[in-house]
């Protein structure tokens, strides 16, 4: 069964910096596109940032700007670049690579 591995997670400050990775057991040469979602407490699972197979990039209004999308086929890896953390980035975040399943995610927390 192909998996998802998010990493990169963890404790920031304010305006801080991140990079999350997310490296999938399967090729992902394929794959039209591949995202990150993120998932705040009491809130609704939300798209973050897309990446297509032509190099198009989607972002939420919320990010743009502050996140970077990339992807590497070769290595079956999707990343993103977050800088100017707020505190409303705090969240689980999720690498989406359809048709492979959900990842477990990667815990962002932002602090003041």
């Amino acid at each position: 069964q192909v998996q998802l591995v998010e990493s990169g997670g963890g404790l920031v400050q304010l305006g801080g910096s991140l990079r999350l990775s997310c490296a999938a057991s399967r090729s992902v040469f394929s794959i039209e596109v591949m995202g990150w979602y993120r998932q705040a407490p009491g809130k609704q699972h939300e798209l973050v940032a897309q990446i297509f197979s032509s190099g198009r990039t989607n972002y939420a209004d919320s990010v743009k700007g502050r996140f970077a999308i990339s992807r590497d086929n070769a290595k079956n890896a999707v990343y993103l670049q977050m800088n100017n953390l707020k505190s409303e980035d705090t969240a689980v975040y999720y690498c989406n690579i359809p048709p492979y399943p959900w990842g477990q995610g990667t815990q962002v927390t932002v602090s003041s």
